[in-house]
């Protein structure tokens, strides 16, 4: 079963339910990004403090996979109110380890940038009791692996996997959406075992991808432009869209948010892949208006072979 999305804490506070790291000196928010000026009140607050907007940083930290109250406690009552509580600054350490910012469980103004930067909607999924995390040392390589994997390490049965489009809307033509998923998946080919084709969508393809706004049926609503970018699902549902209302672009010298970095980030994830914690590698969560990331990283080759091992 696919993993839940939701929204980014920027624009949590309508929800219905709930990396490049960022290693600046402290600042006031208001002086790094006015899009940040609402959590003002929220810098510097510490374990046993009670304060407005603390269950938005709650229910966003439970969407991605980090807050974990326990089958004892009533997670509904507990995500609404605004005590910053112990399970909170557990879950803020595992989130600040992840990202590779200082661990204080505090909620610092580095801690809230990394959390109000555009990113998947798929959660991180760190939790012990969530996650398949690959910690292996790789004695020969001398390296580590930072990639992750889903509950259970769901795959694909076969190699040879057919795609289509859903709607295509936005800023972007259906022409160079189709060039720019067609590169995406031929960046994966050619680490990999599996192979692409498009195919019409009446065909019964393997993967659908497309543009949808808000609610559109799949559990998962967008949020508008900035916030989540797009989310995808795991082996074998094969669905992954972008949020039409986003500022897509497909220049390498825009400001804008590169569509084929993310393509490429969802089809790992619709190929079993979970996000990484390298910062440099395509399958990290935060992709920043005017980044690109059009070229697989070790940690993503690494990470597909570890999942679908050469016979």
């Amino acid at each position: 079963m696919a993993p839940r999305m939701s929204c980014s804490v920027v624009s949590i506070l309508v929800l219905l339910a709930i990396h490049q790291p960022f290693t600046v000196h402290s600042r006031s928010l208001k002086s790094i990004d006015p899009s940040l000026t609402s959590f003002q009140s929220l810098e510097g607050t510490v374990k046993g403090q009670t304060r407005q907007g603390i269950r938005e940083v709650k229910r966003y930290l439970k969407a991605f996979g980090y807050l974990d109250y326990g089958e004892g406690e009533n997670d509904d009552v507990t995500l609404m109110d605004n005590k910053f509580d112990e399970t909170l600054e557990s879950a803020l350490k595992s989130y600040q380890e992840f990202y590779h910012l200082k661990v204080t469980g505090k909620l610092d103004v580095n801690t809230l940038k990394q959390m109000s930067a555009p990113r998947c909607g798929v959660p991180d999924l760190v939790h012990p009791r969530h996650a398949e995390r690959n910690a292996t040392k790789h004695s020969k390589l001398r390296v580590v692996a930072h990639f992750n994997f889903f509950p259970n390490m769901p795959t694909w049965s076969k190699f040879r996997l057919n795609y289509a489009f859903g709607p295509i809307i936005g800023e972007v033509s259906p022409g160079e959406v189709r060039e720019v998923c067609r590169r995406a998946f031929q960046s994966w080919s050619s680490v990999s075992q599996f192979t692409f084709g498009e195919v019409p969508l009446e065909d019964s393809p393997d993967i659908v991808t497309g543009f949808y706004r808000r609610d559109h049926s799949d559990g998962s609503p967008f949020d508008g432009a900035y916030n989540i970018l797009a989310h995808a699902f795991t082996p074998t549902d094969g669905r992954f869209h972008f949020d039409a209302d986003e500022h897509w672009t497909t220049s390498l010298t825009s400001t804008q948010i590169d569509l084929e970095s993310v393509a490429l980030h969802e089809i790992g994830h619709v190929l079993g892949l979970a996000h990484s914690n390298d910062e440099k590698a395509v399958m990290y969560a935060v992709t920043l208006a005017g980044s690109v990331k059009r070229d697989l990283q070790q940690d993503d080759i690494n990470g597909i072979r570890v999942l679908y091992p050469s016979q």
